[in-house]
This record gives C-alpha cells, structure tokens and sequence, in this order.
C-alpha cells in the first residue's frame, strides 16, 4: 500500500514536549494480525532535529496499521539517549555520536538519516551582506564560542561594527550543540554564551537580536516552504580555505536544495554534518519497534527526507541499519 504523503508540512513547536492525540489513550497489548496490522504502543523522545520527520512517519505507519498508538516528545539528545537507557521509551532520537558509555549501558544506534548543524545569524545585522561575502573560518567561529578571544564584532574584522557580540548556545543536553562544539574538536560544555533551550527558543532568540550569533538545525533556519532561510535569521557561511572569501564551490547556502546536495556530496564537513539517529536497547527490541523502524527506513519513506529538510540514506547505508535491525531481532530469539 502506497500512501500519500503531505508534502511540506511542519509542526508548530507551541509546546516543548509534545505528543500524538492518540499518546494518553490506555496501553494495549502489542500483536499482529493479517487484517489490521500490527498492534501495540511505541513511545519516543528525544532530538528536536528528528521530531518533525518522525510524527510524519508515525502518522503514515498508522495509517496502515490503526491499532498502533504513538507517544512522541521532543526534548532534547540527552533526553532521548537518558529516557531509552532507562526504558521510559522504546526510541530515543538522537542527533549526535554515541559516548562509548552509552553503548556499554545497552544503547544501539540505527541511523536513520543525515543533516547539518548550521551556524546562524540576525538577516538584519548590520554587516550582513559583507559576512556573506567573506564567511567565518572555522578558527574564527571557534574564537566567538569557545574561547571567547572576540568580544566585539570589529574584532573579528575591522569593517565590522563595533557593537558586542551577543552569543547564544544550547542550555540542554544537544545533539546541536554537542555536533557544534565537535567542529571546534570541544564539547557542548565548551561552548560559551547565553544558554537558550531548545532549537526552537534558540532560533528565536537570533531572529530578535539583529547582533546576535547562534547555530541551528536546518529546520530551524530555512523555511520549507520556499527552502529559502527563515524570516530574520540566515546563515554563515563557512570560509573552508580560509581565503577571507566565500568561493562559488563554498556558496551552496542560498537554497535549500543546494544545501543538502552540498550535505550529501561531503562538501558540507562533518562536523557539523552528522548523522541522525534512532537509539533502542537491544534487549528490549520487538518485532512492532523494528517494524516501524524498518518502515523508516523503507526506499519510499527515505525519498521524502529532502522535501521535508533532512538528507537520505544512500541505499548501501541503508541496507547496513536494515542489516543492524535484523541482528537485534536475532540475537532476541537465541
């Protein structure tokens, strides 16, 4: 069965951890049956980067399996990666490296998809159309959040202004913030400035503030819509060669189209490109939770990723989490 899917759709972040209509409904026990599908509950938390595409995927599998009841939030990696290890969800979405003490408490990752932390800026800044010309070094952006060498915007470049730099960073435990700070070879800890929670507050607090600097998730700064940057906050561009220019090989930001075609093509570094991630125990795996992530990972679910601000799978990693889903299932029959 081929379903519809509802192109460009986005969720309102009105609340911080949300969850389906159907998630307060009582517990049911989980089964399968030839005419309805499967039946049973799944419970997820986690990264804010993953939130929107996964109640996307939950409503499509209900659709063919009606007697599934999901119970999705978003609050965060650490969140996600705390709440599977302790067994208060089936999933958890993470959006960052595992640490090796997560694997060893009994987390297992299938990745699911790929997308980018993005550095962020007030569109009214009032060097904006210079910074998109000369971009930001990766030395450059670590001197702003990690060692803090520049306080001023004429700091970094003398045709700057001389106003204070108002910095922003996550006050959660981040995907976005962990991947940022691996770009500087530091941790989420590292990073300094005003700590704001969540990808949705921290965009907020750029687009309000025409000096401020942030980082953000690609949902977050680019509206799907017009896959052109949101209002009030755009992008920096990462002066890779550190030439003090933004080459035509490096302009890929103005479109989101061309931002994810950079992603999948590597020209994007990793960091702060990553991998996104489902995150089980595999002593806890079932066959509904390995449905559903299979039916993630299915062809037709995958090639919705791009219109909806992520980056696909190619098909040989692909085929390696199919392959990593099906060795939990084993091992839990031996």
């Amino acid at each position: 069965m081929i379903i519809e899917k509802r192109r460009y759709k986005w969720l309102k972040y009105s609340v911080l951890i949300a969850c389906l209509s159907t998630a307060c409904a009582p517990k049911v026990k989980e089964g399968y049956d030839e005419a309805t599908g499967y039946t049973g509950n799944i419970s997820i938390s986690g990264a804010f980067a993953l939130y929107p595409i996964v109640v996307l995927w939950s409503e499509d599998f209900k659709a063919l399996h009606p007697n599934v009841r999901f119970n999705i939030s978003a609050g965060g990696a650490g969140k996600g990666i705390s709440d599977v290890l302790t067994n208060m969800v089936d999933i958890g979405l993470v959006s960052r490296d595992l640490h090796p003490q997560e694997v060893e408490k009994g987390a297992y990752p299938i990745h699911i998809a790929n997308d980018a932390v993005l550095g962020t800026i007030n569109s009214k800044h009032p060097n904006i159309d210079l910074i998109k010309k000369r971009g930001f070094t990766q030395e450059e952006l670590a001197n702003i959040f990690v060692h803090q060498r520049y306080k001023y915007w004429n700091d970094i470049d003398t045709r700057f202004v001389k106003e204070p730099i108002e910095v922003y960073v996550r006050s959660d435990a981040a995907g976005a913030g962990e991947t940022w700070a691996k770009y500087f070879g530091e941790r989420q800890e590292d990073l300094k400035g005003i700590g704001i929670f969540g990808d949705p507050g921290l965009a907020q607090a750029v687009k309000e503030k025409p000096l401020s600097i942030g980082f953000g998730n690609i949902n977050f700064v680019y509206d799907l819509q017009t896959k052109k940057t949101a209002e009030h906050i755009t992008t920096i561009p990462l002066d890779l060669n550190a030439n003090g220019r933004i080459d035509e090989d490096e302009d890929f930001y103005g479109h989101l189209d061309s931002l994810t075609k950079a992603i999948a093509e590597k020209r994007y570094p990793s960091p702060p490109a990553r991998d996104l991630t489902f995150v089980i125990r595999k002593d806890k795996q079932t066959k509904l939770i390995a449905a559903f992530i299979s039916f993630a990972l299915d062809k037709q679910q995958q090639g919705y990723l791009l219109e909806n601000g992520y980056v696909p799978l190619n098909d040989e990693t692909r085929n390696t989490e199919l392959n990593k889903l099906s060795s939990g299932l084993e091992t839990d029959k031996r």
